[in-house]
């Protein structure tokens, strides 16, 4: 079993050198396309819709994680999913960069890169925040406010302005219009997990502890709050699925179907009782404690299913207790991957299909992998030279 710690990591580059909403509900609803906005307004946004078919596909990407010299194979990994796949949303769930960045400049070139895949495509797409994003904040004075803001300024960009008061960046519902009428048909939840745990609560450190952060009990009041006023405002519940970076404690309780015994004989039991499919390579990192949101699933009844990453080697999903509970394998070949010269097998993308013909509306996900796209999966580094970024972003 491979253990690793999410440590904050040197750059690849500085190693290269070294070397040679909707009112008051807060519902995220994109605008229609095609009016012009105001000086000093934000630009209008393009809806998500069902297609005339009643179809609507997603795709996941994880942990990107790089700095500006992002690794070729990463962006190539990109293209090749969104031209086979063509979906009508996408996310990139968290860990979008990685702490190796000096500046401002080079942060808004890592970010660059990773986003313009969708962009140059006109796909609407989002991000979650996950631990490493604002690792060069320090230096270079990136926030995640500021990546959010900076990240809005994209045409095809979904993000939800954050919260005054409520934990996180850009916790965002949005709403995908049903084919058939102008009501919702689903939805799409994205919720910052946060970075790292606090160095003590209540005067007690967290040694021995994971020490990964949460979802704070705010940001699932939220997550309630906004299901049941959209069920009040449409007169249904939204069926949906929701993102954020880091794992919930149920994701490894289901790998076990126990909360104390971690045997092959335990997770046999798993494998059928919940369905479970894909490879667990590392111990799931969650925060030191649980969020409750999970319960909040169950009692609601919306969503799903809820997806991670963070796990860079884990893409398992299953089915726990009528959500389904998955990852996607990072997609970054910058960042860790298996060992040896394995390290690239599990890049890829994690694919949702939706079908307002099927009940429930959602169908079932499913997985692409690099290997099976003809990408170089050398076990190396592939950096590229870093982009200029187009006037709208400049």
């Amino acid at each position: 079993m491979k253990t690793t710690i999410h440590q904050p990591q040197l750059s690849r580059r500085a190693a290269l050198a070294a070397a040679g909403t909707l009112g008051a509900l807060g519902i995220t609803v994109a605008a229609a396309t095609g009016s012009q906005a105001a000086p000093g307004a934000k630009a209008p946004k393009p809806s998500l819709v069902f297609r005339p078919d009643g179809k609507f596909k997603i795709v996941q990407f994880n942990d990107t994680q790089d700095d500006e010299q992002t690794d070729r194979r990463t962006i190539e990994l990109m293209d090749r999913t969104l031209d086979a796949e063509k979906p009508d949303f996408v996310v990139i769930n968290g860990d979008v960069v990685n702490g190796g960045m000096d500046s401002e400049l080079e942060v808004k070139q890592a970010l660059n890169h990773v986003v313009q895949p969708m962009e140059s495509r006109k796909i609407p797409w989002a991000v979650t925040f996950g631990n490493h994003d604002e690792d060069s904040a320090q230096k270079t004075g990136m926030t995640e406010a500021k990546m959010l803001q900076f990240l809005q300024t994209y045409e095809y960009n979904l993000n939800a302005d954050s919260t005054p008061g409520l934990t996180g960046t850009s916790n965002s519902q949005l709403l995908v219009q049903s084919s058939r009428t102008k009501a919702p048909a689903f939805g799409l939840w994205l919720i910052d997990t946060g970075r790292y745990a606090p160095d003590a609560i209540n005067g007690q450190d967290f040694a021995g502890y994971p020490d990964w952060d949460w979802v704070r009990m705010d940001q699932v009041t939220w997550y309630r709050n906004q299901s049941i006023a959209t069920e009040t405002k449409y007169g249904k519940k939204i069926p949906s699925l929701m993102w954020g970076h880091i794992a919930l404690h149920e994701h490894r309780n289901m790998w076990f179907a126990s909360l104390d015994s971690r045997t092959e004989a335990d997770h046999a039991r798993a494998l059928t009782k919940h369905n479970i499919v894909g490879e667990r390579n590392e111990d799931e990192c969650p925060g030191p404690i649980n969020s409750g949101l999970f319960s909040a699933f169950l009692e609601r009844g919306d969503v799903l299913g809820y997806f991670v990453g963070h796990d860079h080697v884990n893409t398992y999903v299953g089915n726990y207790y009528g959500v389904q509970l998955g990852y996607a394998p990072g997609t970054g070949f910058g960042a860790y991957g298996l060992s040896g010269a394995e390290r690239n097998r599990l890049r890829g993308a994690r694919v949702f299909e939706l079908d307002e013909g099927h009940p429930g509306i959602y169908k079932d996900t499913r997985l692409v992998f690099a290997k099976d796209l003809g990408i170089d999966l050398t076990a190396n580094d592939q950096p590229i030279v870093p982009k200029p970024l187009d006037p709208a972003q400049s």
